[in-house]
């Protein structure tokens, strides 16, 4: 595969319908508020196994500065580093990864807002001079990892780069922003994996998809 094709990751066509429900085990009290299972844990997994390995080989011998983007991005960004933690033990090229979070809010209900608000104190100043893979859940147009983007050059780190588990094809979606993509997928509203609607459904294990019944249920 070339690089634009490492980069777009896994394509999900816009006429995927996911998987029956019978299929998978998941919390019971979900099952009227989710239509299928999207993406399956274990392929998850195995995807940013993949993406792990992508990092190891552009980082080299560079210490990685993790920024972890909250809350969605969590179990991503621990899958991650603890894959990169261990395919460095299985090798002679081991990373050193520190963890710091940013938690930001840019979505009500299932509508991205264009706003960067950043949750707690917005220095970043621990960047300077360090190779900072930022990781998020999701990215769609982009407007706020851009905005994010453009903070976390304020502090002068040596390289930035970025891991999006989901790039999602929307109109004037995010072009050239994301250098590590677990999946590409079309323009519909998922949880699970620790993507939230309204702070519930992050408990299960796969990506689903949330149904209109769900939506209806936790709106705010």
């Amino acid at each position: 595969m070339d690089n634009a094709g490492v980069r777009r990751g896994i394509v999900i066509k816009d006429d995927w319908p996911g998987y029956s429900l019978d299929l998978f085990t998941y919390p019971e009290h979900y099952h009227e508020d989710i239509e299928t299972v999207y993406i399956p844990h274990g392929v998850i997994m195995n995807r940013i196994e993949r993406v792990a390995r992508y990092i190891m080989d552009d980082f080299e011998d560079n210490n990685i500065m993790v920024l972890c983007v909250l809350k969605g991005g969590y179990k991503f960004c621990a899958d991650l580093v603890e894959f990169i933690k261990v395919l460095g033990r299985n090798s002679n090229k081991y990373l050193e990864t520190r963890v710091e979070f940013i938690r930001l809010k840019s979505y009500l209900n299932d509508q991205s807002t264009e706003e960067l608000h950043i949750i707690g104190s917005q220095d970043l100043s621990f960047l300077r001079g360090k190779c900072v893979l930022v990781v998020e859940a999701i990215v769609d147009t982009g407007k706020t990892m851009k905005a994010l983007l453009k903070h976390v050059e304020t502090f002068e780190p040596k390289m930035v780069k970025v891991a999006g588990l989901l790039v999602k094809r929307v109109p004037n979606m995010a072009e050239n922003l994301t250098d590590y993509v677990g999946f590409e997928i079309p323009n519909r509203f998922v949880v699970g994996y620790a993507l939230d609607y309204n702070e519930y459904f992050r408990d299960l294990n796969h990506i689903c998809v949330i149904s209109k019944t769900g939506k209806m249920k936790y709106k705010v």
